[in-house]
């Protein structure tokens, strides 16, 4: 602390904090599909494809992906983070609006794995977007 007067002002107190600020790593995007990125770019594109409503869901849910550091951190984001089975397996979805999902997958190679064969969640840090789709009709 440092005691300071001023021009005959009464001395008053002056703390100095020193804020570190730590610049994490989060996950990196890319996309399948040149349109879908540029529907994603800003929000005139993006309401203009999906509509005021749905884009503020859509914009929400990607920049939740964007703050995350690993895809493990999706765990608590809004938007129900779930890894896809069956034709879809290796794929990941987060929930939209009614049944539309937003698609994406590790962008590994190899894609890091658990002893049992899963994904490790933990440690992928990038993605690549594939798709915004309501797959339940397949």
């Amino acid at each position: 602390m440092k005691r300071i007067a001023l021009l005959g002002v009464l001395p008053y107190t002056i703390t100095y904090r020193v804020i570190k600020h730590s610049r994490s790593v989060t996950i990196q995007i890319s996309w399948t599909d040149r349109k879908l990125e540029k529907n994603c770019s800003t929000d005139h594109e993006g309401q203009k494809r999906w509509g005021a409503e749905h884009w503020k869901v859509l914009r929400r849910r990607l920049q939740s992906l964007r703050a995350a550091q690993t895809l493990a951190s999706m765990d608590t984001a809004p938007g129900h983070c779930h890894a896809l089975t069956a034709n879809r397996k290796g794929e990941f979805a987060v929930d939209l609006w009614a049944s539309f999902r937003l698609i994406f997958r590790p962008d590994h190679d190899p894609v890091p794995r658990l002893e049992d064969g899963g994904i490790d969640r933990t440690r992928v840090i990038r993605i690549v977007i594939e798709e915004v789709v309501d797959y339940h009709g397949d």
